[in-house]
Formats: C-alpha cells, structure tokens, sequence
C-alpha cells in the first residue's frame, strides 16, 4: 500500500460520483475529462499507460476512449469491468455532445436546447468549471445560467435503515439526479465549518482535531452546526460531531451550493487548512459571511506581493525574493541575490515541486525536472526565487488573535536547520536553546503582523533567525498543522478559544511558555513503502504522520518520541558516512562521544580518515562499489550494524551515499540524515538509557 488517504463520493450514478470523486482529492483535476493540465498522449503512450497501472490510469482511459480505442481494446490492456469502462465513455460522450453544442450557433439562444444540455451534463458529474471550459466563458456564467434553467442540485439524506423506515440521520449530499429534496432547511441559527478533505502529505488528521475542536465549541456557544468533508476517516464526518454533515466537494461551487440552500449565519474556513482558505477571496465575492479574519486579509496574506509589501511597510526583514515566467529571469535573478536559492511555483501546496539550488547548473536542472513550466504559465502562476539562508533556524508561532490583539501564542523551535520542511521538522516546545533577544525580537514581529491584519483567529508565522537575525518567512491565517500539538502540549486549546474570539468571548492567556516539561513532535516516514526513494528530508514535505512526547526536559522527550516512530536504540555498532569536511567537523565532538561510550564506529574512506587524524577510533569500511567483501552492503544486508549516520552533501548527488541510505530504510536498520538530529541524538542516549524514561500520564506533567 502507498496511500496516505482517501474520498468519498456519494451520488445517485456512478458517472456523477465518479467525477465528484476525483474532483475531492485536489490534485488539479476537473473530473475524468476537461483537464487541461493533462497532456495529449499518443498512441503507444496511451497502449503504455492501459498496460501499467499509475494513478493517472483513469485519465488514460478517457483519452484512450477520445482516440478510438475500442472498450474490447481497453478491456483486454486493463482488464478493468467492462460496466465501469462502458460508464467512463458516456462521461466521454457527454463530454463531446456538449463540445457539439457549444458549436452550433444556436447556443445561447435556444433556450431549451441549452437547458436540455446543461441539465444532462449535470446529470453525469459535470461541474460548473468543466462546463465553463468546454463553452469557453467563465465558471461563474455558467451557475448564473442553470440557476436562469432552474438547474439546481436536489438535497439528499443517506438511507441507512434499507427503506424499511423513515431514515433520521445527519449524513447528506447533492445529486443532479433527483427532482425532491429529502430534508427541510433548519431554521436554527447555524454555521458551517469546512473540513480538510482528502488526507495526503501536508494536511492529514490535525486539521480534523481542529474541525472537530471548531464545531464543538459552536455548539456550546448554542449554534446548529453543519460540517462539509468528503472523507470518511475523519472524526468530523462521524454521525455524532455535528448537526448535518455534508459528505461533498470541498469546492466553490459547491460550497455555495450548500450555502444557498442551508442559507447559515456564516462559515468558518480557518480549521480545515490549506483548501477552505484558498476559497476565502470567492466567497467574500459572493457575499458569504466569513466568521474571524476578514478575506482581505487572508489575501494580503496568501498573495507574496501584498504580504511582502506589508512586511517592507512594518519594518520587518525577509529573505530577498521575486517571481518570474521564464528560466532565463530565474538564473538572472539568482546570479543577483548569490546562491543558493530557493525555488518554487507560486501554487505549491505542501512544498510540492520546492527546491534548493546551489549553483547555477543545479538552479536549470531543478527547473527543467521539477517544475511543469508549461502549466506555471497556462495557470498564471509564477516561479517565485528567494535567498536561502544556510545555518539558520527556524521557529514558528501558533497563536490566536481577535480584532489584532493576542490572546494567546506559543513558541515552537525545529530541531533541524531551516531547509526541512515544517511538516518533516521536529519540534520543540517550548524552545530550549533560542537566545533571549530572538525570542523578544520575534513575539515583537507577531505584534506587529497581527495588529495590521486585524486577525480574529487563529494563524501561524514562520520565521527563520541567524545570529539574532530574525526574518519571516510566511504567515497563514489559519490554523496550522501543529495547532493539536501546541494545545495538548499547553492544555489551551487554541481552536476553541480563536471560535470564542470570533464571537467575543474572549480570554487571554498570553505567552504559553512556563511549562515544567518539554513536548517533541517527531515526523513518522513511509520511505519503506516508497521502492527507491531517498531518505532525505527537505523543503518537499514526505512525512506521513507524526507522533508527540513529554518529558522532563528536551533530552527525554527527544528519546521518547524516536521510539514511538519505531526507532530501535543502537547497541554496539554505528556505520558513519559523512560528506563534506564542515559537516565532519560539526559532528567530531557527538562521534567522540559514540566512542566514548563504547560503540564500535565503522566509517567510510573519507570519514575514516578524518576520525582517525582527529583521535578517535573506528574501522575502516568499503563502499559498495569499491571492491566486493566485505563493504557496506554485506554489512547493511547481515545487520551487523544498529545505527547509521549518513549525512549528504546538498550540493553533489552521490550514488554511493544513495545506496547507503535505501540499503538502511529496506533493512529496517535506524538512519540519521540530519546534523542536528544526529547530535541530539547522541546528547539523550548519553543522559539517558532506556529504562530511565519516565512513564508518566500526561496530567502528571
């Protein structure tokens, strides 16, 4: 299984659900046709993708079917139910049906053809978008237009009792294949909270505490709440958390749907993450009433330019950036500002495509294999350069604000350098090793951002400081992905406390910083699921869960959560591999302590001999490719090793030191790609063993 997550869709045919399904996950796709971002393919690539399955087969077979390739055909290559292939090819036919009319002059002006087409369209999962593009005008005339028809979706109940009797529960949805609506409006006062959608790397299980945190906490304000989602894991599509559940799209036309019909007070969008604050700017538009910080300001926030102009207006520093359209600008702007640099499209969700060039060579490679330069520019989005700063940390604030004024925030510290994505970073809290003057000078900044943009919720800012340098890296105003992790580790919980500031109701706890014990929160990795990746962590998120400790202090709690990832302690034997002499000599004081304390150090040539010109012991280990016994491979593959640290040069690929780190993951054998890590590591295991762990309960800290 490769996984991390799933949707689900509900309508009344398959063809409908189908469409709405794939639409729910969020990758960019309209539904199985209309998918600009999906390239043409020709025969044989076609014949390719039939054969082997990915998870793009489906497109494949939409546009296998657009080529001519017979349901036989397709059959034979997938061996896919023919059923399923006969219903993808009526979503194709309606598709080029629709193209037809869009042709015919008549359109537009007559209006029962018109009616007649959108209707079946609809019928067969086609949204608002698809149809916008295939007549070629834009999503909202098209709404306009079948609202004029009296197109309208019809609200139906999930039937959980077989028919047998009235069905009473919250479980709804929309279906163009229906004349009635199964529920009555609730004339309550209500709001809606907008969930997360489909788990993946970058939005996961938190944002459903902070959904389920959100809709609790209306309810004991006596609001009815209504909950949209389309994932059947969460907590917050249980039958029990809130009033209706809407098991739908996560999408603009969606949304309103649900909103014209169910007509509520307001919705709130700043639980759900990512997804229901991109729908900020539209539905202001619309005239929603959106509960806490205003859209402006969401907007401000999420646009680079703005944000950055307030930040040149406040006085604060950030990292020098720009975006641009073409590799040529991109290369002139970098050869500027000095490697290395950050590169990234500007519609990057999760660190997706994000990269760290450190030359111009790298700069061109990562531009050309990462980023889809075709649909930067079909999308109107840019590649946004910025200066990395090397040897810097990074620090983030989770707070709640109402009408600017802080209520509560928490100061959390990574571990590892700036460079590792926050969502693979570990986490400290409250932080242990910032100077005094970084922590006054960035509350400073959190004062001042969330003044100008008149917050009243919750938000997060990220900062990276050097040398009590301190600079902003972004700010979401919405809750974060460390949101349960910052309440469970200060016992405020913050998603509750920003929906009482929406409604003015507010209590102020200030800096939550005078804790007796340390939380960690540790990233979980699938990489042993994942056949030939690299285990490696960088500005690309990869983690696929996460685990928090307590302890006594940072040590303890470090150790703790290393083990609840799986991490098995070393015993005897520690294979080092390290490139480049500066990161040799960060680690000479961490591996003198190994040897001190009695692990059996084996190390690669240039390791070897830096560990033995610097006095401490070890024995030489080969390559894989340098000769063929015994080296690091038969050692790897007999597990005679019980750690290795293998910390890679970012500016060079080495095969080698790849294969040491794949060889690691798929023996199950316990891997350190970090600096920072590795030295933490080494401090805990030298304060702690193992059985001094405290097994505490979390109300004994």
């Amino acid at each position: 299984m490769k996984s991390v997550g799933e949707v689900m869709a509900i309508a009344r045919t398959f063809e409908e659900a189908l469409q709405k399904a794939l639409r729910m996950l969020q990758h960019g796709f309209y539904g199985i046709v209309c998918n600009k971002k999906f390239f043409e393919l020709n025969a044989l690539e076609i014949e390719e993708g039939l054969k082997n399955p990915t998870d793009k087969r489906i497109f494949v077979i939409a546009e296998a079917l657009k080529k001519g390739f017979s349901i036989e055909k397709i059959y034979e290559l997938t061996k896919i139910d023919k059923w399923f292939l006969y219903k993808i090819e009526s979503i194709v036919n309606t598709e080029q049906e629709l193209k037809q009319g869009a042709l015919n002059s008549n359109y537009g002006k007559d209006a029962n053809k018109t009616n007649e087409l959108i209707k079946k369209a609809k019928m067969k999962g086609f949204s608002d978008k698809q149809l916008a593009i295939i007549f070629g005008c834009e999503e909202l005339d098209i709404r306009e237009l079948r609202k004029k028809f009296g197109i309208l979706p019809a609200v139906k109940q999930i039937d959980t009792l077989a028919g047998e009797f009235p069905a009473e529960t919250n479980y709804i949805y929309l279906t163009y294949n229906g004349d009635e609506n199964d529920v009555k409006r609730d004339e309550r006062k209500k709001i809606v909270v907008l969930g997360a959608g489909a788990y993946s790397i970058g939005s996961s299980v938190e944002f459903d505490w902070c959904c389920v945190s959100a809709v609790m906490a209306l309810q004991k304000l006596g609001f009815s709440t209504i909950a949209i989602n389309c994932n059947p894991e969460t907590v917050s599509t249980d039958y029990d958390c809130c009033d209706c559940l809407y098991f739908e799209e996560l999408s603009f036309e969606r949304v309103m749907d649900i909103l014209e019909f169910e007509k509520p007070f307001g919705i709130v969008l700043c639980a759900g993450g990512q997804v229901p604050n991109n729908l900020a700017l539209k539905l202001f538009n619309a005239g929603v009433n959106i509960i806490g910080t205003e859209a402006k300001s969401i907007d401000c926030a999420e646009d680079r330019f703005k944000f950055s102009r307030l930040l040149d207006s406040l006085g604060i520093e950030q990292p020098a950036w720009a975006e641009f359209n073409t590799i040529g600008e991109v290369v002139g702007f970098a050869k500027k500002i000095g490697y290395p640099v950050l590169i990234r499209p500007s519609y990057v969700l999760s660190g997706a495509s994000m990269n760290v060039a450190f030359d111009e060579k790298g700069l061109i490679k990562h531009l050309e294999g990462t980023i889809d330069m075709h649909f930067v520019g079909e999308a109107g989005g840019k590649i946004v350069v910025s200066k990395f700063i090397n040897n810097a940390r990074e620090i983030e604030i989770d707070g709640v604000a109402k009408e600017g004024e802080l209520l509560a925030w928490v100061l959390m510290e990574h571990v590892e350098n700036a460079g590792v994505h926050s969502g693979d970073a570990t986490i400290v809290l409250p932080p242990q090793r910032l100077y005094l003057e970084t922590v006054r000078r960035v509350e400073e900044i959190t004062k001042k951002i969330t003044r100008e943009l008149k917050i009243t919720g919750p938000f997060n800012i990220q900062f990276i400081a050097k040398d009590n340098e301190v600079m902003v890296i972004e700010c979401n105003l919405r809750a974060s992905r460390s949101f349960p992790f910052a309440s469970k580790i200060t016992r405020v919980n913050l998603i509750e406390l920003a929906i009482r500031a929406m409604f003015h109701e507010t209590e102020k706890y200030g800096w939550l910083m005078n804790l007796s014990y340390v939380g960690v929160k540790a990233p979980q990795f699938s990489f042993s699921r994942l056949k030939g990746a690299d285990p490696v962590t960088g500005v690309e998120m990869a983690s696929t869960g996460e685990v928090a400790c307590f302890g006594d202090d940072l040590e303890e709690a470090f150790l703790k959560s290393l083990l609840s990832v799986g991490f098995n302690l070393p015993k005897s034997k520690v294979l080092v591999s390290i490139s480049g002499e500066e990161n040799r000599y960060k680690l000479l004081e961490s591996l003198r302590m190994l040897d001190k304390l009695g692990f059996g150090l084996f190390a690669t040539e240039h390791t070897a001999l830096f560990l033995k010109e610097n006095g401490v012991s070890n024995k030489r280990i080969f390559k894989i490719y340098e000769r063929e016994e015994p080296n690091v491979k038969s050692y790897l593959m007999s597990k005679e090793i019980d750690l290795v640290i293998n910390i890679p040069d970012e500016r060079e690929e080495n095969e080698d030191e790849y294969m040491i780190r794949r060889l690691s993951v798929d023996f199950n054998i316990p891997l350190f790609t970090n600096v920072q890590l590795t030295r933490l590591f080494v401090e805990a295991i030298s304060k702690y063993k193992i059985e001094d762990l405290k097994i505490k309960a979390w109300d004994e800290y």
